[in-house]
C-alpha cells in the first residue's frame, strides 16, 4: 500500500545522502553469508588454475590449510569440499565415494584435527565426481535408477558423518534420499549431523565450468534431466521443498541461484525454512570475466549478491566468499 503523494512526499530525500541511504537499507552482506567451495586434487604441493574459472584453484591436501586459515579470519562460518577424482579412481558405480581415504575423507580429517569446529564443513552426497559417466546415480539404459543410487548415498552419507563432516549435502535429485539418509544418520548416532538438501536443482547449462572443476565435463553421457528439475518449473520446487521438510532437511539449496530468484522467494514465503543459494560456477564465470574485460564492473558482485538476499537466501554459495571481505570494503 502507497501512503502520501507527490509533492508532500520525495521517497528522494532519504537517497540524498551515504548516511540517510545507509539508516533505510533494507538487505546488507556480512562474511555470515557465505559458504566458499574449495576443489581438492591428489599430489603435493598444488595450487592448479581452472581456466574456465578465473581466480578460482584446486589445492593439493597440504595446501588446504591456507585456504582454511583465511576462511577463519574473515569469518566465514563453512566451506564446503569438491574433489577432482583422477579418472583412474573412477568407475561405472563410482566406488571410490565409498574410499574412506578418497580426496574428501581425507581433508575432512585434516581440517577437524587442526581446526576443531572453529569452521564448519560441508559435503556433497553424490556419485557424479567418481562414475566414469559422469551422472550423479547408477546408471542403466540412458536412465539414473532412484532406489538403487539411493542405497549408496546411504553409505556415502555415514561414511562422510563418520570421518567428521558437519552438513551432509544431497544433491543427487534422487526421490526419497533425505528421508532414508536421516533415518539412517539417526539409527547410527549421528542425529545431530545437519542435512542441506538440494532440493531445488534444476537441469541447467550454468554448471559447465563446475564440471571442468571436477573433472567430470567430458565425461557426462547424455544430460541431466530425468532427474534434474525442468527450468520452465515452478511449482514442482515447492512440492520437492515440502517433501525433503517432512523427510527431515534442516536447510534447503536452490541451484543454480542467479536465474532462479523467484523460487529462493517462494520457498522463503512458503516454508520460512533456511534457504541457501548456490552462486553456480557459469553465474561466476560470466561476472569475472565480464569484469576482466571491463565489459561491467567490480559493483556487479556486489549487485548480484544481494539480490541472493533480497530474494530471501540466508546464506550463499559462491567463489567470491574467499574475497569477500575485500570486496565489501
Amino acid at each position: 500500500m502507497i501512503t502520501g503523494k507527490y509533492p508532500s512526499l520525495r521517497l528522494r530525500r532519504s537517497r540524498k545522502n551515504d548516511w540517510s541511504r545507509r539508516l533505510i537499507e533494507e538487505n546488507n552482506l556480512t562474511s555470515n553469508d557465505f559458504i566458499l567451495p574449495v576443489f581438492l586434487i591428489d599430489g603435493k604441493n598444488k595450487r592448479q588454475a581452472i581456466k574456465s574459472m578465473p581466480d578460482v584453484y584446486r589445492y593439493t591436501l597440504d595446501k588446504i590449510g591456507f585456504i582454511i586459515d583465511k576462511a577463519i579470519k574473515n569469518n566465514l562460518p563453512m566451506v564446503a569440499l569438491f574433489p577432482h577424482t583422477q579418472n583412474n579412481k573412477k568407475n561405472f558405480l563410482g566406488t571410490e565415494a565409498l574410499n574412506e581415504d578418497n580426496l574428501v575423507c581425507k581433508a575432512i580429517q585434516l581440517i577437524k584435527k587442526k581446526y576443531k569446529d572453529e569452521i564448519g564443513i560441508m559435503c556433497d552426497v553424490a556419485l557424479d565426481p567418481y562414475t566414469s559417466h559422469g551422472h550423479d546415480g547408477l546408471f542403466k539404459s540412458g536412465y539414473v535408477l532412484n532406489d538403487e543410487t539411493i542405497e549408496i548415498l546411504i553409505n556415502q552419507s555415514l561414511l562422510q558423518a563418520q570421518i567428521g563432516c558437519d552438513v551432509l549435502a544431497p544433491s543427487d535429485m534422487m526421490d526419497g534420499r533425505i528421508g532414508k539418509i536421516r533415518k539412517a544418520l539417526d539409527k547410527n548416532g549421528y542425529k545431530m549431523t545437519q542435512i542441506l538438501s538440494y532440493a531445488v536443482k534444476y537441469a541447467s547449462g550454468f554448471y559447465g565450468p563446475f564440471r571442468d572443476a571436477v573433472g567430470s565435463k567430458g565425461l557426462l553421457k547424455g544430460n541431466k534431466k530425468n532427474y534434474q528439475m525442468d527450468f520452465k518449473n515452478s511449482n514442482e520446487a515447492l512440492r520437492e521443498v515440502a517433501l525433503d521438510i517432512k523427510e527431515g532437511a534442516d536447510m534447503v539449496m536452490v541451484k543454480p541461484g542467479l536465474p532462479y530468484l523467484d523460487i529462493i522467494s517462494l520457498i522463503k514465503q512458503n516454508f520460512k525454512i533456511p534457504v541457501m543459494a548456490y552462486q553456480v560456477s557459469g553465474e561466476y564465470s560470466l561476472l569475472a570475466n565480464g569484469i576482466k574485460k571491463g565489459i561491467i564492473s567490480n559493483e556487479t558482485i556486489i549487485e548480484s549478491l544481494i539480490s541472493f538476499k533480497r530474494a530471501g537466501a540466508n546464506a550463499i554459495v559462491s567463489y567470491y566468499a574467499d574475497r569477500i571481505h575485500t570486496i565489501l570494503k
